[in-house]
């Protein structure tokens, strides 16, 4: 199976500039494919100073997609925004008053990893934070989920004139470029073995031992029995691109043609498509078919759930299990586990429980895969206002991909009916959340009024 390479080098062009992460590209463009993924063959896609974040989420999420190994090379910087006090990766619009709307959130990199198998994904990092985040990650680590393995180094802002240089991806890539790539855990120390007198005052980012799950207690069920879905949907009115939040995720893949701005400069709504890759390999096509990875990853505090189908396993995810279904086409079945695993967690936490909400966001998913528009977008309403209930603010990461997930997935809907039942609950929502892209509101208003003339 070919693997999957994304080369993204990003830093802003003006001023504040810290890092010349551009620079690193032609070291890495000269690793050959194979060797840069560890794979027999692989594709590589090339984003070399990228100015939209939806137009990275966009390549993101298609390289998410594709199967295979993932291998992610980032060389850039970290800022906060001044609103969230959340970490982004600076791309080449990027100033310190607009972080929020021109940089790309660092949780959406995390959330669109989090949804592949566990063993197929590296990120391997090069970054330079300023002084704001740099004092921020003392304190918050940065999370890139459970299922990736993360290598590299963190730096803190240099204090002398110039650009500092990404000197351990080229390392990195220099030492690739011997046409052997070693085990991560041994490339990631070579290349610090090579630079000790720069890393001694890094963030030093490398995977924690593995630890075993503990078992947890086993909810039966019946045999499985489900019907084939009816597949992921095409068409449909005009589509929303929500952007990627703490909690959620569906990994699916922006169709050419649909509207996605979720974190784009504010007075641009420019149409985004998977139109050119810049690869020095293959190209990742548009449309490409969604992977449902073997693990929908749970948050970092959850213990995994056992697998509950005869016999059964204690140790094992029953997330594998729903993977599995959706993949023959079992659309029911999957979501029949969820729903399970979703009732016996609300019957002991609470509907509005973390435990619960999860079960309730994968539902959400697994009605998108299945094509079902209008449970997905119910399911994404239903769990935004759990979280807006529960004191959480209109502006939390989760709150907001919840609501904006809604939003795609009523775009999404055809028949004018369902469209009419559940737009005045997103306009409400969105009245209240208004998120990242500008104009979101007077979308729903405007494809409501079309629809009550029909």
């Amino acid at each position: 199976m070919p693997g999957t390479v994304l080369l993204l080098a990003a830093s802003p062009l003006g001023r504040g500039r810290l890092v010349d992460a551009a620079a690193v590209l032609p070291v890495l463009a000269a690793v050959a494919p194979t060797v840069l993924s560890g794979t027999d063959t692989a594709n590589v896609v090339e984003l070399a100073d990228p100015v939209d974040p939806q137009g990275v989420l966009t390549r993101l999420r298609a390289a998410a997609a594709a199967p295979g190994p993932l291998t992610v090379f980032l060389t850039g910087q970290l800022h906060l925004d001044r609103r969230q006090r959340l970490p982004h990766l600076a791309l080449a619009r990027t100033t310190v008053a607009t972080v929020r709307y021109t940089a790309l959130p660092w949780h959406w990199i995390r959330e669109e990893l989090r949804l592949r198998a566990p063993g197929q994904t590296a990120l391997l990092v090069d970054l330079h934070a300023d002084p704001e985040a740099w004092r921020h990650l003392h304190e918050h680590p940065l999370d890139c989920g459970r299922a990736t393995a993360v290598y590299g180094r963190i730096a803190p802002p240099h204090g002398r004139r110039g650009l500092a240089e990404p000197s351990y991806m080229k390392t990195v890539a220099t030492l690739l470029r011997s046409g052997h790539r070693p085990p991560l855990d041994d490339l990631h120390q070579q290349a610090l073995a090579r630079i000790p007198e720069e890393t001694a005052t890094n963030i030093l980012l490398a995977p924690a031992p593995v630890q075993a799950p503990q078992p947890y207690p086993a909810i039966p069920h019946p045999a499985p029995g489900g019907t084939l879905g009816t597949g992921p949907a095409t068409g449909g009115r005009q589509t929303y691109g929500g952007p990627v939040g703490t909690g959620t995720g569906t990994g699916a893949v922006v169709e050419p043609g649909a509207v996605a701005e979720p974190g784009g400069v504010a007075e641009s709504d420019a149409v985004v498509e998977l139109d050119a890759v810049v690869a020095p390999g293959a190209v990742v096509e548009p449309g490409i078919p969604l992977s449902i990875p073997p693990q929908l990853a749970s948050p970092a505090t959850r213990t995994p759930l056992a697998e509950t189908a005869a016999p059964a396993d204690p140790a094992a995810d029953p997330h594998a299990a729903i993977s599995t279904a959706v993949r023959a086409g079992r659309h029911e079945e999957a979501d029949a586990i969820a729903a399970r695993y979703q009732e016996a967690v609300a019957d002991e936490h609470g509907p509005a429980s973390e435990d619960a909400l999860h079960w309730a966001e994968v539902r959400a998913d697994l009605a998108m895969f299945a094509g079902d528009p209008v449970r997905s977008c119910r399911g994404w309403l239903e769990v935004a206002e759990h979280r807006l209930a529960a004191g959480q603010p209109a502006d939390a990461p989760a709150v907001e991909a919840a609501v904006d997930r809604a939003h795609h997935q009523w775009g999404r809907i055809e028949e004018a009916a369902h469209a009419r039942e559940l737009g005045p609950a997103l306009a409400r929502l969105r009245a209240r959340v208004p998120g990242r892209r500008q104009g979101a509101l007077e979308d729903v208003r405007r494809q409501l009024s079309q629809l009550q003339q029909t």
